[in-house]
C-alpha cells in the first residue's frame, strides 16, 4: 500500500464520520448506547454487592463453575450486549436497517469482548491475559467494521531488510502472539512434567532439578523455533547476529552464563542438592531451591541467602550431609590443677552420652590435650544423628558439665594476674584475681 493509498484511505473515513455524525440517528444510537452503559453499570454493582465470589456456585463441576463466576464478574458488559441487542432489534424492525448501524458494531463488540474475557480466564497471568485481550479485542473490532485486511496491509507495506530478513510489523505482531501461545503451552507443559518428576522416589533431589531445567530449557528452545518458524522466518537468517551475540556473551553476559554452567555442574555431580546443610563462607544453612543462577540457603533465623552457583564451584563449601548427615561434636574445657583428670574425663562422658541427640552406637570420648599455664585443657567428642542445632546441642552438653563440675567440686581455672603500682616513698604491691 503506497502513501497516497493511505491519505485516500484515511480522506474516505473521514468523509464518512462526518457524514455520520451529522445525521440525527447518529445520536439516537449514541443515547441508547449511553442508557444501556448506565443500566449496565448499575446492575454490575447490584451483582457484587450481593454475590459472593469465593462461595458461589462451590457445588457445581469446575469448568461450569469457573464458567459462571467469569459471567458474573462480566455482568456489566453481558448486560450491555444485551440491551444494545434488544435497541437494535427494535430500531432494525422500526426503520432502516442503516439507521442502526452503530448499535449493530456495539452489541458485536460487546459480544467479543465477553468471549474473550471467558476465553483468556484460563490464563493466570496478569499482564498477559491484559494484552491478549487488547490484541484479540483489536482484531475483533477491526473485523467488525471491515478493516481487517486494509489494516493487515497497511502493518505489511512497511519493512526494514536485515541481511536476508525482511522485518515488518505485522511479522512482529505474528511473532509476538505466537511466541505467548507457545511460551504459555511450554509453561503449562513443563509444569505438568515437573509434577511428575518430583513425585517419583527414583530420582535423587539433584537429578530432578538437572531433569526439570533440562526440559524446560529444550521446551523453550522448541517453543521459539516453532514461533519463528509458523511466521516464515528462516533461522539461518539470523546468523548474521551470531557474532554479536558471542560477544555479548563475552563480555555482558559473561557471569551469567557462567552461573548457568556452574548450575549444571553443580546438578550433574552431586556435591549439593536441596535439603543439604552446607556453609559457604560465612553463610550456613539449607538449600532449599537450585536455580538456573543461585542457589538458595535458608538459614535458620528466617533468611535466605541467594549465591550464585559459580561461588560454589570456586569457593571452599563444606557440605555437612554430603555422604552421611552424622556429625562429631567438640566441646573443649578445663579445669584447675586440683581436679583428678581421669574424674573429669569420666563426668564429661557421662554427661555426653546422657544427651538426647547423642548416637548411643558411638560412645563420646573425652581426651586431655594440654598441661597449660592456667589449668588443664580437655575436648569433649561425641556424635548426633543431624547436623541441626549443633549450637543448641553444644550449649546442652555444657550446661550439664558445669552442674556435674558444682556436685563433684571441680573447679574452672580463674586467670591471675599480677598488677605492681609503684608510687611515693613505699613501693606498694598488690595481687588482684580478674576473671574473664
Amino acid at each position: 500500500m503506497e502513501l497516497n493509498d493511505i491519505i485516500d484511505f484515511l480522506h474516505t473515513a473521514a468523509r464518512s464520520a462526518g457524514a455520520e455524525v451529522t445525521s440525527p440517528w447518529f445520536y439516537l444510537q449514541f443515547g441508547l448506547m449511553l442508557a444501556a452503559g448506565g443500566i449496565a453499570f448499575a446492575t454490575d454493582a447490584a451483582v457484587r454487592s450481593r454475590v459472593d465470589m469465593t462461595s458461589f456456585a462451590m457445588g457445581w463441576p469446575l469448568p461450569l463453575r469457573h464458567f459462571a463466576r467469569v459471567l458474573v464478574s462480566s455482568a456489566s458488559t453481558a448486560v450491555f450486549a444485551i440491551l444494545v441487542i434488544a435497541a437494535r432489534v427494535a430500531m432494525y424492525h422500526s426503520t432502516w436497517p442503516s439507521r442502526s448501524y452503530l448499535l449493530m458494531v456495539a452489541a458485536k463488540l460487546a459480544f467479543a469482548w465477553l468471549v474473550i474475557r471467558l476465553v483468556t480466564s484460563v490464563i493466570r497471568n496478569a499482564f498477559i491475559v491484559r494484552l491478549v485481550s487488547l490484541t484479540a479485542w483489536v482484531v475483533a473490532a477491526l473485523s467488525i467494521i471491515g478493516q481487517l485486511d486494509p489494516a493487515i496491509d497497511a502493518l505489511d507495506s512497511v519493512s526494514i531488510v536485515l541481511g536476508g530478513l525482511r522485518l515488518t510489523p505485522l511479522l512482529l505482531i505474528k511473532l509476538g502472539a505466537l511466541l505467548i501461545a507457545a511460551l504459555w503451552l511450554t509453561n503449562i507443559t513443563s509444569n505438568f512434567v515437573e509434577s511428575r518428576i518430583n513425585q517419583s522416589t527414583d530420582l535423587t533431589p539433584s537429578i530432578q532439578v538437572l531433569l526439570i531445567k533440562m526440559i524446560r530449557m529444550g521446551l523453550l528452545v522448541l517453543a521459539i523455533t516453532i514461533a519463528m518458524g509458523a511466521v516464515g522466518i528462516n533461522l539461518s537468517a539470523l546468523a548474521v547476529f551470531s557474532g554479536a551475540v558471542g560477544v555479548g556473551i563475552g563480555i555482558g553476559l559473561q557471569k551469567i552464563f557462567a552461573n548457568f554452567i556452574s548450575g549444571i555442574i553443580l546438578l550433574a555431580d552431586k556435591s549439593v542438592k536441596p535439603g543439604d546443610l552446607v556453609t559457604i563462607g560465612d553463610s550456613t544453612g539449607r538449600i532449599s531451591a537450585m536455580k538456573t543462577r543461585y542457589i538458595s540457603v535458608a538459614a535458620g533465623d528466617g533468611r535466605e541467602f541467594l549465591i550464585p552457583n559459580e561461588d560454589l564451584v570456586t569457593q571452599k563449601v563444606t557440605n555437612w550431609t554430603y555422604t552421611d548427615k552424622n556429625t562429631l561434636v567438640k566441646v573443649v574445657f578445663g579445669t584447675n590443677y586440683d581436679a583428678d583428670p581421669k574424674l573429669v574425663c569420666k563426668l564429661a562422658v557421662d554427661v555426653a552420652a546422657s544427651a538426647k541427640r547423642a548416637i548411643k552406637g558411638k560412645p563420646p570420648n573425652c581426651i586431655l590435650t594440654e598441661f597449660a599455664e592456667a589449668g588443664m585443657k580437655f575436648a569433649l567428642t561425641f556424635w548426633i544423628a543431624d547436623p541441626d542445632g549443633m549450637d543448641n546441642v553444644k550449649s546442652d552438653v555444657m550446661l550439664a558439665l558445669w552442674d556435674a563440675f558444682k556436685r563433684e567440686g571441680v573447679r574452672v581455672p580463674y586467670p591471675v594476674r599480677e598488677i605492681r603500682i609503684r608510687g611515693g616513698a613505699l613501693p606498694v604491691e598488690t595481687t588482684v584475681e580478674v576473671s574473664n
